[in-house]
């Protein structure tokens, strides 16, 4: 069972979930934190620690937030702008720090 993080973390990235991580599996882009599906280990402990309950199981996404689950991992297969090169599975967010950059989905939200 994958994680994934939600639109409700978009320009608020507390980051508690981050410090959790026993795998540093969530990396923070530019508006949004991303879960890495490679990498996590479904241990659950970021879930407790998110203030605005933004990360749940992939399967648990409703149909109003589904595309943001499938936008977690392409997060990390697709090429991001600004990128020569898909993100991969850098093997932990401390190898590489903070991205700054989001996916287009995350890049054009705006808040209604």
């Amino acid at each position: 069972m994958a994680y994934a993080i939600g639109a409700a973390c978009i320009d608020v990235k507390d980051k508690t979930c981050m410090d959790v991580c026993p795998v540093e599996c969530i990396y923070e882009g530019g508006r949004k934190l991303y879960i890495n599906p490679v990498e996590c280990i479904d241990c659950g402990l970021c879930v407790s620690t998110c203030p605005v309950d933004a990360i749940r199981p992939v399967e648990e996404f409703d149909d109003k937030d589904a595309e943001y689950a499938t936008d977690n991992a392409t997060f990390f297969s697709a090429k991001l702008p600004g990128r020569e090169l898909p993100l991969g599975n850098p093997g932990g967010v401390s190898r590489i720090g903070t991205i700054g950059l989001d996916t287009p989905l995350v890049s054009e939200f705006r808040a209604g």
